[in-house]
C-alpha cells in the first residue's frame, strides 16, 4: 500500500493511532500546563513548489505566510501565541540573502502580534522546507474546538473567501485578460501572498461569548478551503450543515472578473484564507458579525444530519453534497 493510494486523510488516520485521542483532531494540541491555562502547540509545514514557488513568492512572502499560517491554527483554537521555532531545510546553493529575507518576513508577521522567534533547527536538503512550531496559551474554559458544533448553531465566517485563490491566478498568469482594475489585481495579489491571521477576532469573541453565557466554543480556521473547514467541524461534531450559496461572501472584484460559478468554487476550495469559521448560537452570531463588519457573515445553520447540504435560496440550482474529493488534499491526483 502507497501513500499515494490512501491521500492524506487515509494516512492522518493512520498515525492518529499514535497520539492521545483527547488531544489531536484539532488546530493544534492543548497541553494543561496550569490551574487555568492550557498550551497550546502547532506545526505548519511549506514546501517549495508545494505552497511557494519563486514565480509566486519572494522569500519575505514565504516568511510571512509561513508565520501567518501557525498564528492563524493558535486563533482557530482561542489562543494567544507566544513564540514560535523554525525548522528550515535547505539545498547548499541557497543565497544568504534568500534565508536573511525569509526570515526578515517571518519577523514582519510576528511583530504585529509581539511573538518572538525562539529557536529551531537547520538542515541540509534538496529542496527547501520550512518547518514552524508555534506555541499559544489559552484558558481551559475558551478553547475552540472543532467537535462543539450543535444542531440549531449558525455557521460564522469572519471574512471574505476565494481572494487567496484569486490572487494565486493572477501570480501564475500574469499576462491573463482580465476586467481588474491594478487596485483590486493588487489587493487580491496581496491576500495572497500577506495573509492576515485573525487573532483580532478573540477579543470580539471573548465578549459575546460572556455576555452570553456560552459555554462550548466551536470553529477552526479556513486555510484548507470553506468547503474543509465545514466538512471538518461537521465530521468532529457528527453534524451536518445547510451552507446558503449566496451567503458566503466574495471579494467584490469577483464581479468583473468570474462567473457567480468560478467566485463560488474559489470561495469553498481555493483555500490559504485564513479566516475562521464558527458555530455559534443564533442570536450569539448575529452580533459578532455586526461588531466584526468588514464581511463578516451568517452563511449557514448547523442540522441533525450526515451531509453537509450547499443550497440555492433562490432554487435555480439543486441542493449539493460538499465532500472534500475537490479540494486539495496532499498525495491526491
Amino acid at each position: 500500500m502507497l501513500v499515494k493510494e490512501i491521500g492524506e486523510q487515509g494516512l492522518l488516520k493512520i498515525l492518529q493511532r499514535f497520539c492521545p485521542s483527547d488531544i489531536i483532531g484539532d488546530d493544534g494540541a492543548v497541553l494543561p500546563i496550569a490551574a487555568k491555562k492550557s498550551l497550546v502547540v502547532t506545526t505548519d509545514v511549506l514546501v517549495d513548489n508545494i505552497h511557494f514557488s519563486e514565480n509566486t513568492t519572494s522569500a519575505s512572502d514565504v516568511g510571512w505566510r509561513s508565520a501567518a499560517a501557525n498564528l492563524s491554527d493558535l486563533a482557530a483554537m482561542g489562543a494567544s501565541p507566544l513564540g514560535i521555532t523554525v525548522g528550515l531545510a535547505l539545498p547548499g546553493d541557497t543565497t544568504v540573502d534568500w534565508v536573511e529575507n525569509l526570515y526578515q518576513g517571518m519577523t514582519q508577521c510576528l511583530r504585529k502580534y509581539n511573538t518572538p522567534i525562539v529557536g529551531g533547527d537547520i538542515v541540509r536538503s534538496p529542496i527547501i522546507n520550512v518547518a514552524i512550531t508555534a506555541f499559544g496559551e489559552v484558558s481551559p474554559e475558551r478553547t475552540i474546538r472543532r467537535n462543539q458544533a450543535r444542531v440549531g448553531d449558525a455557521i460564522v465566517v469572519t471574512g471574505c473567501h476565494g481572494a487567496s485563490r484569486g490572487g494565486l491566478e493572477l501570480l501564475l498568469n500574469p499576462n491573463l485578460k482580465t476586467n481588474l482594475s491594478t487596485y483590486e489585481k493588487v489587493a487580491l495579489i496581496k491576500t495572497h501572498q500577506r495573509p492576515k491571521p485573525r487573532l483580532d477576532v478573540l477579543p470580539v469573541l471573548w465578549e459575546i461569548v460572556d455576555s452570553h453565557s456560552i459555554l462550548d466554543i466551536c470553529g477552526m480556521d479556513t486555510s484548507d478551503g470553506l468547503a474543509d473547514a465545514i466538512l471538518q467541524i461537521c465530521h468532529s461534531s457528527q453534524v451536518g450543515a445547510a451552507i446558503e450559496a449566496t451567503k458566503i461572501p466574495l471579494h467584490k472584484a469577483f464581479q468583473s472578473w468570474l462567473t457567480p460559478e468560478q467566485a463560488l468554487n474559489y470561495a469553498l476550495y481555493g483555500g490559504e484564507d485564513f479566516e475562521l469559521m464558527l458555530c455559534l448560537p443564533k442570536e450569539a452570531s448575529t452580533e459578532l458579525v455586526s461588531k466584526l463588519g468588514n464581511s463578516a457573515a451568517i452563511i449557514g445553520t448547523i442540522i441533525d444530519s450526515d451531509k453537509v447540504l450547499l443550497q440555492d435560496q433562490y432554487k435555480k440550482n439543486p441542493d449539493q453534497v460538499l465532500n472534500l474529493n475537490r479540494g486539495f488534499q496532499h498525495f491526491s491526483n
